[in-house]
Parts: C-alpha cells; sequence; structure tokens
C-alpha cells in the first residue's frame, strides 16, 4: 500500500515548494501562443472524472498528456484508459506533478470530494489551470483557501458546475440586468432522487473487505480520517459518508442554486435551520432534509431566504402559481417539478426552473403570456469546458472561477453542518465564523489533515 513517505523526492520537492511561496509571490499560469494546444492531466478517470477527461478531449484543442487516478487497471478506468493508450500513468498525484509538473498546462480533477483540495492546491501552486468538480471543496474552510490560491498564484480555475455555462446563465444575467429578475423574497429548491445511503441501514465504517490489487487506499483517503476499504466507500458511495462527500448538497447543488447565488448577490447566509432531518444518522446523510437558509437585504434587495428539499417523498408544497394538477380546458399539461429545481418568487413575478442549464419560465402561463416580446433575448456562448480550454489560452474568463463558485459552495456547506446536528445555526457573516455553537464551528475546517499532508494547508 502506498504511503506519502514512500515518495520522498515528490515530498522533498514539494515541501521546499511551499515553504518558499510566502516569498516568491504569485506563479504565474504558462502562456500559450493562439495556435497552441494545451497540454492537460486527467486527474480521476472513472466516472464524471472520466467524463470530464473526454470532454475536455473533445474541444480539440489539448494533448491528454497524463492519466492519473488511484485504481488505474480497474474496471472502473478502462474506458479512459483505452482512449488515451500511449500516455504516461500515474496513482498518485503528488508524483505526476513531481515528474510532469513542468510539461502540464492544466488538469481536470473529477475524484471524490475530500480529495479535490490538495490536488487543486498543488496545481494552482506550479502554474497549472484546475478544473475541479463540484463540489468546490469538503469543507468551508477548504474553500476558503482554495479562493485565496486562485488569487495568489493568478490561476486559471472553473468549478465543473457544467450548467453555468448553458441557457440559465446567460438568460438569468441578462433577466437580473434588465430588471425581469428584482426583489426575490423567497426560492424554494428540491432535489428528490434516490441517493446510494438510502437503502443503508448501518452507520458505522464497514471492516473486513481486502483493498483490492492495484488499488491506492492511502493516497485515495488523502487528508481525510482513515478509515479501511470498503465497496461502501470506492467507488461512487464516498458521498454518502461526512467524512468524503458533501450529499446530495454538494452533488446538485451547485447544478440548481448556482445562477441564484450569483447574480442575486446573496452571499452566506446568516441563519441556517435544519426544518427537518428524516432517518439522521452519525456517519451518514439523512434520508430526507428540509434546510432553510435566511440572506439578509443586500442594496437595493430584500430579505431572501432559501428552502432546500431532498429525499424520494420530500417534495415541496406544490406553489399556486403552477395552477391546477389537471390539464386545462385548452389541453396543456399541468405545470409539475419533476425530480430537482427551482421556485423563485421576486417582486410580481414567479420563475420556475430546473437544473443544470435549464432556462426559467415565468408562472403562471397565463403572467408569461403577458410578456411575450418584452422580455431580453440572449445568447449561449462556449460549452463549460471549451470556456475553461479557451481561458488557459488566455482567450476567455472562467464563468464559474473559484471566487464565484467558492462561496456557493460553502453556503452548502453550511446546510451540511445542519444536516448534522439539527436545529439552528447563526452564521456571523463579517468574521465567517458560526455563533454559538462550539461543535458548528468546528466543522468549518473539520478534522486537521492526516500526518503528512499538512503542506498542502500551508501554501
Amino acid at each position: 500500500m502506498t504511503s506519502p513517505l514512500q515518495h520522498p523526492i515528490s515530498r522533498r520537492r514539494f515541501g521546499a515548494l511551499a515553504a518558499s511561496l510566502p516569498a516568491l509571490g504569485a506563479v504565474p499560469s504558462r502562456i500559450l501562443g493562439a495556435n497552441e494546444r494545451v497540454d492537460v492531466a486527467i486527474i480521476g478517470c472513472g466516472g464524471m472524472g472520466g467524463g470530464d477527461g473526454m470532454a475536455m478531449h473533445r474541444t480539440g484543442l489539448v494533448n491528454v498528456v497524463a492519466l492519473c487516478d488511484v485504481a488505474l487497471g480497474s474496471k472502473h478506468t478502462e474506458g479512459i484508459e483505452r482512449a488515451f493508450p500511449d500516455v504516461p500513468r500515474y496513482r498518485d498525484f503528488r508524483r505526476l506533478f513531481d515528474e510532469m509538473g513542468e510539461d502540464i498546462d492544466a488538469c481536470t480533477i473529477g475524484v471524490p470530494d475530500h480529495a479535490h483540495f490538495p490536488i487543486a492546491m498543488m496545481a494552482m501552486s506550479m502554474g497549472i489551470g484546475v478544473y475541479v468538480e463540484k463540489p468546490l471543496a469538503h469543507t468551508f474552510e477548504e474553500i476558503r483557501l482554495l479562493i485565496a490560491a486562485e488569487e495568489t498564484y493568478g490561476a486559471v480555475c472553473q468549478m465543473g458546475n457544467q450548467g453555468h455555462s448553458g441557457a440559465n446563465y446567460h438568460q438569468f444575467k441578462a433577466w437580473r440586468e434588465a430588471g425581469v429578475i428584482s426583489g426575490v423574497t423567497e426560492v424554494i429548491a428540491h432535489m428528490n432522487g434516490a441517493r446510494r445511503w438510502h437503502p443503508w441501514d448501518f452507520d458505522e465504517y464497514p471492516t473486513g473487505q481486502e483493498v483490492p490489487e492495484g488499488l491506492d487506499w492511502d493516497t485515495w483517503v488523502g487528508t481525510a480520517p482513515m478509515h479501511p476499504y470498503s465497496d461502501k466507500l470506492h467507488p461512487g458511495n464516498w458521498r454518502s459518508w461526512y467524512d468524503y462527500g458533501t450529499g446530495a448538497f454538494g452533488d446538485w447543488g451547485p447544478h440548481i442554486l448556482d445562477t441564484v447565488h450569483r447574480f442575486l448577490d446573496l452571499g452566506m447566509p446568516h441563519r441556517i435551520t435544519a426544518v427537518k432531518r428524516e432517518g439522521a444518522k452519525t456517519n451518514i446523510f439523512p434520508l430526507a432534509t428540509t434546510i432553510r437558509f435566511d440572506f439578509p437585504a443586500r442594496g437595493d434587495e430584500p430579505e431572501c431566504s432559501i428552502t432546500w428539499y431532498d429525499g424520494v417523498g420530500n417534495r415541496p408544497e406544490r406553489p399556486a402559481e403552477f395552477g391546477p394538477e389537471a390539464p386545462g380546458p385548452d389541453g396543456e399539461a399541468p405545470i409539475g417539478f419533476g425530480r430537482a429545481g427551482k421556485v423563485i418568487r421576486g417582486g410580481e413575478l414567479t420563475f420556475k426552473g430546473g437544473s443544470h442549464g435549464s432556462p426559467l419560465t415565468i408562472v403562471p402561463r397565463e403572467a408569461a403570456k403577458d410578456l411575450e416580446g418584452e422580455l431580453p433575448g440572449y445568447e449561449v456562448g462556449s460549452n463549460h469546458m471549451l470556456n475553461f480550454v479557451r481561458a488557459v489560452k488566455g482567450e476567455e474568463e472562467t464563468r464559474s472561477p473559484f471566487r464565484v463558485s467558492g462561496p456557493l459552495c460553502q453556503m452548502f456547506c453550511l446546510g451540511v453542518i445542519a444536516q448534522r446536528l439539527g436545529g439552528e445555526l447563526v452564521f456571523d457573516r463579517e468574521s465567517q465564523r458560526i455563533v454559538g455553537n462550539e461543535r458548528a464551528e468546528g466543522l468549518l475546517a473539520g478534522p486537521p489533515p492526516r500526518k503528512g499532508w499538512e503542506p498542502f494547508y500551508a501554501l
């Protein structure tokens, strides 16, 4: 089994780098010529990570120069390994950056939530652009450090909430700037699909399974608390556990509430309330939760609340603006909720939206018909991955940099703490601290990193 101490060259070089960075200041990203292709390392080669790698390749503007995954050679990674059979392969991202860092312009980071932080920090410190899957990181404090590092190193950064380059992004921006969306006082958001942990009747980390051959379990655990290998952790099931995942918030929140949070300039809530926790456990996310976030007035905008619903049967009450559930006399189908989406009440208008890049509609239909021809238009530009690659080349700015996506995901981290502990949390927006709840305050940073992983938090 691989240990951080088994890579003395990588650790020595990284330790020296960490010690020297305060004096060096920003490490500039590479400057690429107009016709030059971007040399990319794919870190995380199964599941969504593999999808990110292929999306990067399909831009036609990159060379995939390396693959990195703790489980290379497994069924989980075989697809992308077949696609790029002749590039160097690594199980440990530290060795990848040590041996090839000077030859890499950008990387994708499609690994479990708890592992985003150290990879992104090391890459940025070496001037490498980073495309990090959502959520940005595992804890509130890790996200704060990533936001600071983005500015310090001048790195090109993009979080993988792909819809933030889709129709919803451009429409919401145009409607907000034109005053169509204004005076928002209430947002209802929901994700009612089944989650991996829903059928589980246990609450302890399983033991007794052998680590599969070729899997670097120590690197998989990374900065997080060590637990024995189990197929209830890898692959995919890590999202179910507080130590490694961020539940439905981290998985779907960035696809549903990204434009709401950004264009309404919400920042951090000052109160987070666990309205409902069904099947709450110590280590595993609840079966269903209703969490309310309250935001203060901002400039000309009034106080606003977001109420989040997850769990298969935990749907919000049907808004009156949707109209009757049966088809109307004109044969139009009733307006429904779907599996995931949002309702936004602003001023005299109510908007219904889905997830990812799905555009908003105005409800009821009569209100939408009254505004036909008066709503501002919008154009959809480059997709999310192409936007990132062009930004690495200096041709565009990323739409979901850490200074934008970070606060969004910090809001979700506060929601996870409410899911975990219950009750009401009071958050001081100025000090960025939780007031009057010592345990909740401690969860902003979570447990200290494992021995040997501390340098990533000093960059």
